[in-house]
Formats: structure tokens, C-alpha cells, sequence
């Protein structure tokens, strides 16, 4: 193609960018072989109002065990000793201090702030060191793929 005429193809392209594309056949996006013929009818049958009463006691019972799911109740939290108490006090009390002082306008002295910013990577620190992440005392020899 020379120059003049890539400019003219150009132009024709952006001239024609907002016009609808034409269809062969008016309104149908798929080929005519895909269409239903009017012949094949469906029927839709509804049941009775009132079910005889031998099947409606069979639904009530059935109805109460098939669809109803109650999950077990959950295990016992475990009991926190002493230090990991005051680990996660300290984890979430330094921060609200701070953020209970920033909202009411508290003057807060240096050591103050050292204090709850302390108490919050201690805290942390401690509850990371005691989470305990090795395999469990009874495993076995094999403990599998761990990761």
C-alpha cells in the first residue's frame, strides 16, 4: 500500500467507527438452523393445592431432617494463663490509649507515648514467641508434609 492510500483506508476506518455493523438477518444474533420449531410444546403440570394427609405427615418429618442443618456445638475455649493475658492487653491497650488520647485532645508527656507504643510490639513479641508453632509432643516419628 502506498502512503496515500493507508491514509484513506484510515480515514474511512474513523469514519465509520460509530456505525452500527448491518446484519444479514434482522434481530437474530445466531444462525437460523439453531432455531426451535413452534411444534415441540411443553406441558407444566401443578400439584394439587392440598396433599392427601398420609404425605403431608411424611413432608412435615422429612422436611424437618432434610433440610435443617445444626452444626455441633464449638470446642471449649482454651485458658489463657497469666502471661498471655497481659500480652494481648497490652497488644490492644497501647494503641486504644493512644487513639482515646488522640480523639480527646489529652496533652500526652513523651513517656507516655513510649509506654503504649512499647506495650503494643511487647505484646506482640510475646504472643509470637509463646504461639508454639513446632509439631505436637505425640506425633510420632513421621510427621508428613509439613509446611
Amino acid at each position: 500500500m502506498t502512503p496515500q492510500s493507508e491514509d484513506e483506508v484510515w480515514r474511512q476506518i474513523v469514519a465509520s467507527f460509530n456505525d452500527t455493523a448491518e446484519r444479514d438477518s434482522a434481530d437474530q444474533p445466531w444462525p437460523d438452523s439453531e432455531n426451535i420449531p413452534p411444534e415441540p410444546t411443553r406441558r407444566v403440570v401443578k400439584p394439587s393445592e392440598e396433599p392427601s394427609p398420609d404425605e403431608d405427615a411424611e413432608d412435615e418429618e422429612d422436611g424437618e431432617e432434610e433440610g435443617h442443618f445444626e452444626p455441633p456445638p464449638p470446642p471449649p475455649l482454651p485458658k489463657l494463663d497469666l502471661t498471655t493475658k497481659l500480652a494481648w492487653v497490652a497488644l490492644f491497650g497501647g494503641p486504644a490509649y493512644l487513639l482515646v488520647a488522640a480523639m480527646a485532645s489529652w496533652h500526652m508527656e513523651g513517656w507516655a507515648l513510649f509506654t503504649a507504643v512499647a506495650a503494643f510490639i511487647g505484646g506482640f513479641v510475646a504472643l509470637v514467641v509463646r504461639m508454639g508453632d513446632g509439631p505436637p509432643n505425640d506425633s510420632g516419628w513421621d510427621d508428613g508434609a509439613v509446611l
